[in-house]
C-alpha cells in the first residue's frame, strides 16, 4: 500500500513583509498562514507531514505543534534544496509526495484532494497544480502537448511572445512520486543567477527522463495566491474573510453585511444567529443559536449560549449563559463567567467575575473579582473595590442580594444571602443574611446657609 506525504515550505523570512514576523506566521483571518496550510493536509489521508523551517523555526513549531514534523533549512539555498531537507525523514518511501508552500493560506483540502486523485489517474511522475490567470503576468507559463501533459514549464522571461499569451500558470504547488523526487533532487544544480536550487528543475529532469508530467488546473485563482507583501495579505484576507462568511451563511446564520463582518477561521455559530453590521468574532469562539451579535461588537476566545444578545460591546476569553443581554458599550473582560438570562447593560465592566442565573447589572458599574450569586440586583454605579495597591481580593455577593446605587464594597467582603445594600454605602464588613447595611453619613440641613455663600 502507498502513502501520501506533505512538505510545507516554510523556511523563508520574508523581507517583502518589511516585518519582525516571520512571513508564514502573519494571520490571515486569525490564523497564521502556514497554520491554515497545516490544517488543510491534515484533512487529507496524509501519513506524514513535514515542515521545512527555518527563519523563525522555534516559532513555527510552537505554532503548529504535533500537526507536524519538522526539518531545519540553515540556509535558504533554494526550493529545491528546502525538499532535499525532508530527505532523513521519507527519502525512499513509496508513495505520493504533495509540496505546498506555507504562504498560500486559500488552497482549499478538495483542490489538493483532486491534485492527488489527478496525479494518479495520469500515472504521473509529477503534477503541477495550475490555474487560469486573466493576467498572467510574472508567473511561469505551463506549456501542454498534445495529450494534454505539460510539455515545459516556461518562465516569463524566457517565453516566446506566443508563449507570453497563455493564460494557464504554475501555481507552486506539486505532487511526485516520491522515490523519483528525491532522486532527482540530487541532479538539480544551482547554476542560476541566484545561485540556488530551484524545485520546478525536477520537473524538467523527470520529463527528460521520459516522465509523465501532468497538470491540474484548479478553477479558483484566487485560492493559489502565494503572500509575498502586505498587499497580498490584505487580498488573503478578503477571499477568506468573504468564504468564511459564506460558510456560515449557508450553515444558517444570517450576516447583514458580509463586507463587514470578520469572523475567525476557528469560529463557529449556530442556526438562526444574526451577526449584524461591524461585528469581529475572533479566536476560537462558539456562538449558540438565535443569538443577536450587534453592530460594533468584538467578541475573541468565548463562548456565548443560544438566544443571547450581545449588543455593541467586548467579550473577551469568557463564558455567556442563554438568554443573556449584554450591552450597549459593555466590556467583559477575561476570566469572566455569565449565567442564563443576565443582564450586563450600558457602560459596565466585569472582569475576573462570575455572575449566577438571573442577575442583574443594568448600568454604569465595575464588577471585579466578584463571586456574585443567582437572582441579584446590582445597582446604578457600583464598584466592588477589588484592589488594595498590591493584592486584588474577593468580592463575594449572595443570591437574592439588592445592592443600592453607588455602593462600594471594599474586598474581601461578603454580602450574606437575601440581604439589602442601601443607595451609597461603602462596605467594609460582611453583611449577614437577611440584613440591612447602611454605611454613609446621616444627612443634615443647615437651612439658609445657601443665602449666606450667595452673600459672599
Amino acid at each position: 500500500m502507498t502513502h501520501t506525504y506533505a512538505v510545507i515550505l516554510a523556511a523563508g523570512q520574508g523581507t517583502r513583509m518589511k516585518s519582525k514576523l516571520y512571513k508564514v506566521l502573519h494571520p490571515v483571518c486569525g490564523m497564521p498562514m502556514v497554520e491554515h496550510v497545516a490544517r488543510n493536509i491534515r484533512q487529507l489521508d496524509v501519513a506524514k507531514t513535514v515542515t521545512i523551517v527555518g527563519h523563525g523555526a522555534e516559532k513555527v513549531k510552537e505554532q503548529l505543534g504535533e500537526m507536524s514534523e519538522y526539518a531545519l533549512q540553515e540556509e535558504q539555498l533554494g526550493t529545491a534544496h528546502a525538499v532535499q531537507q525532508a530527505a532523513s525523514m521519507i527519502e525512499g518511501l513509496e508513495g505520493t509526495t504533495l509540496v505546498v508552500c506555507g504562504d498560500t493560506p486559500l488552497i482549499r483540502p478538495e483542490t489538493m484532494e483532486n491534485l492527488l486523485a489527478h496525479h494518479k489517474e495520469t500515472n504521473a511522475k509529477a503534477t503541477i497544480l495550475t490555474a487560469l490567470a486573466d493576467d498572467p503576468t510574472g508567473y511561469g507559463r505551463i506549456i501542454r502537448n498534445e495529450e494534454g501533459h505539460v510539455a515545459k514549464v516556461i518562465e516569463q522571461k524566457d517565453a516566446s511572445a506566443e508563449e507570453q499569451q497563455v493564460k494557464e500558470i504554475n501555481t507552486g504547488t506539486y505532487c511526485f512520486d516520491n522515490e523519483a523526487l528525491f532522486t532527482a533532487l540530487k541532479k538539480v544544480s544551482n547554476e542560476n543567477a541566484q545561485g540556488e536550487y530551484y524545485l520546478p528543475d525536477v520537473i524538467e529532469i523527470l520529463k527528460n527522463e521520459g516522465a509523465t508530467i501532468s497538470a491540474y488546473a484548479t478553477d479558483s485563482f484566487e485560492e493559489t495566491l502565494g503572500v509575498n507583501d502586505r498587499v497580498a495579505l490584505s487580498q488573503a484576507e478578503n477571499t477568506m474573510r468573504a468564504r468564511i462568511a459564506e460558510k456560515h451563511m449557508r450553515a444558517g446564520v444570517t450576516i447583514i453585511d458580509p463586507a463587514t463582518a470578520f469572523i475567525s477561521a476557528e469560529a463557529v455559530i449556530g442556526a438562526d444567529t444574526v451577526l449584524q453590521p461591524n461585528v469581529m468574532i475572533e479566536g476560537a469562539t462558539v456562538i449558540g443559536e438565535d443569538c443577536l451579535i450587534g453592530p460594533n461588537s468584538q467578541i475573541v476566545d468565548s463562548r456565548i449560549g443560544d438566544g443571547t444578545t450581545i449588543h455593541s460591546s467586548v467579550v473577551l476569553q469568557s463564558t455567556v449563559g442563554n438568554e443573556t443581554k449584554v450591552g450597549p458599550f459593555a466590556h467583559i473582560r477575561p476570566d469572566s463567567q455569565l449565567g442564563d438570562e443576565v443582564k450586563i447593560g450600558n457602560f459596565v465592566e466585569v472582569k475576573k467575575s462570575e455572575l449566577g442565573n438571573n442577575s442583574k447589572v443594568s448600568h454604569l458599574s465595575y464588577i471585579g473579582d466578584a463571586h456574585v450569586g443567582t437572582n441579584v440586583n446590582i445597582g446604578c454605579g457600583t464598584i466592588t473595590v477589588n484592589y488594595d495597591g498590591k493584592n486584588k481580593h474577593l468580592t463575594t455577593i449572595e443570591d437574592d442580594s439588592f445592592i443600592g446605587c453607588n455602593s462600594n464594597l471594599i474586598a474581601p467582603v461578603t454580602v450574606g444571602k437575601g440581604s439589602y445594600v442601601a443607595a451609597g454605602s461603602t462596605i467594609s464588613k460582611d453583611v449577614p443574611e437577611d440584613s440591612l447595611a447602611i454605611a454613609r453619613s446621616r444627612q443634615e440641613n443647615k437651612e439658609g446657609y445657601a443665602k449666606k455663600i450667595n452673600r459672599k
